[in-house]
């Protein structure tokens, strides 16, 4: 790392070379009044600074120049500090420091005679608003996602749990990029293990680029290879706060609106935001019909091609009948027809997301109802199987998160294969590796089927089920460190109608 020179022309020669053919760099010198030479000079990048408190830091130099030269008993950085409108200024002793400074929206002040140079942070520049989350929409529950500006998104987790515990561990990633990445936690809920193991694989990270938090991803998850994602992926500051609050990490990255979380375990994918905010009977029963859309996202199509194909014995004698009248003159097997449709209707959800939003939804029309008809009339394919693929499809946009969404997708056709050339068993032979290996698979030491592999009979109230927030008293057992209760006991509500109070009353009689 090189150290800089005192001289003042010196190392603004030094800064001045290192961003030519920077047309966004700005270097201005202030001048002495009644000396020769060249007091000291302010660099920043436009575009990365706050227009307003560029203007107000300029005026302020202007102003003391004009009034209090470098002149008296103290050193000339300490007497610039105090005309200077912000907190938070640093001293940096080398060019690697003044370069990531003016990278990451400081303005840099060089004064002659002094080594070190002194960084204001004013970082600005055109942002994206907080905006309502676009992949992860409530009915009932805050409007607000996160945004591109790692600040902004510090500052809405802080709006929601404000306790100087709520840490933010800050990490710089990518060689060119400079990415920065914070790990958030609360202390004293948070498992130090974690914490560390996390730290850890973030600073073996060496790479050139960070661009957005898959990379990060990719880097630092258990079981690469594994098509089930081990950690969750969130636009959601109250999602970010609500895992915080259990005991889990979130690692927040600038440039990017999705923050990571992790541990995770496979359950933690069915459950949103929503959930806590609606009543607890509605919940339960979403999540259920969640995971029922998982198991029918999975294997629906790979059991209509086992049932026709191979256990026809199985299907009722009437609908038996009513499907062979349909397959009758289709000329493909149940295998080929089906992949034939999965993947039609692949290609139909690739170029819907790819296509400009004035004709994406055309697009969808045109090869949801048109293409799916024609061919049907056409011979190709049976009505049923259009019925099934429509299906599949539909329960698989019930999943809440897309990482999990995408993994179902992909073993979808694995299973498919299975049943066409082996029916039933062929299921069978898939499904129990499958099990074995979600078993085997682990989020940052937490085990992914936790609480049912180990079981863990207190995790159970926030599962399946999700009990009133009154009776769930304690946070998760394996995510959270020795400060395990949430709240105070005996909450039940005081209403006139409640049974509770009614049980409790007799009871005490």
């Amino acid at each position: 790392m090189q150290s800089l020179n005192i001289s003042l022309e010196d190392k603004l020669n030094h800064i001045i070379k290192a961003f030519e053919y920077s047309p966004d760099f700005v270097a201005r010198e202030f001048p002495m009044l009644e000396e020769k030479g060249t007091a000291l000079a302010v660099c920043y990048m436009e575009g990365l600074t706050d227009s307003t408190l560029l203007v107000e830091l300029m005026d302020n130099i202007i102003q003391w120049m004009n009034t209090d030269p470098l002149k008296g008993d103290q050193p000339r950085d300490v007497l610039v500090k105090r005309v200077l409108p912000s907190g938070n200024i640093r001293n940096l002793d080398s060019s690697q420091l003044i370069y990531e400074a003016l990278l990451t929206g400081h303005v840099v002040i060089l004064i002659d005679g002094v080594k070190n140079v002194l960084a204001v942070p004013i970082a600005g520049g055109a942002r994206r608003s907080v905006e309502e989350p676009t992949s992860q929409t409530v009915v009932r529950g805050p409007k607000e996602g996160f945004t591109e500006e790692l600040t902004t998104n510090i500052t809405l987790v802080r709006r929601k749990i404000r306790t100087p515990d709520l840490k933010f561990q800050m990490h710089t990633i990518g060689e060119y990029t400079q990415t920065v990445v914070a790990l958030a936690y609360i202390q004293g809920i948070a498992k130090p293990q974690v914490i560390e193991e996390v730290t850890k694989r973030l600073n073996a990270i060496n790479t050139d680029s960070i661009l957005e938090s898959g990379y990060i991803e990719e880097f630092i998850q258990d079981a690469p290879l594994t098509p089930f994602p081990t950690m969750i992926n969130t636009e959601r500051p109250d999602t970010v706060a609500g895992s915080l609050l259990d005991g889990q990490v979130a690692i927040m990255v600038d440039g990017t609106p999705f923050a990571l979380i992790a541990p995770v375990t496979f359950f933690n994918f069915f459950q949103t935001p929503e959930d806590y905010y609606q009543r607890y009977d509605i919940s339960t029963f979403l999540r259920i019909i969640r995971l029922i859309c998982f198991l029918v996202s999975l294997l629906l199509p790979s059991t209509f091609i086992a049932l026709t194909t191979f256990q026809q014995e199985m299907i009722p004698t009437t609908l038996l009948v009513t499907l062979a009248a349909q397959r009758e003159g289709v000329p493909f097997p149940a295998l080929l027809e089906a992949l034939l449709m999965e993947i039609t209707f692949e290609v139909i959800r690739e170029a819907g997301v790819r296509m400009p939003r004035a004709i994406g939804p055309a697009i969808s029309i045109v090869g949801a109802l048109v293409i799916g008809q024609a061919a049907v009339e056409a011979g190709l394919v049976s009505g049923a199987m259009v019925i099934v693929v429509s299906f599949t499809a539909i329960a698989n946009f019930a999943i809440p998160y897309f990482s999990m969404a995408t993994a179902v997708r992909l073993l979808r056709f694995p299973f498919m294969v299975l049943a066409g050339t082996l029916g039933l068993y062929g299921i069978l032979a898939g499904a129990v590796p499958l099990l074995a290996h979600l078993v085997s698979l682990k989020s940052f030491g937490v085990d992914y089927l936790m609480p049912y592999s180990p079981f863990f009979k207190s995790n159970m109230k926030d599962l399946w089920l999700r009990v009133p927030w009154w009776a769930m008293k304690t946070r998760p057992d394996e995510k959270s460190n020795t400060n395990k209760t949430r709240q105070a006991p005996h909450q039940y509500p005081s209403g006139s109608d409640n049974i509770v109070d009614r049980i409790n009353e007799a009871e005490n009689e």
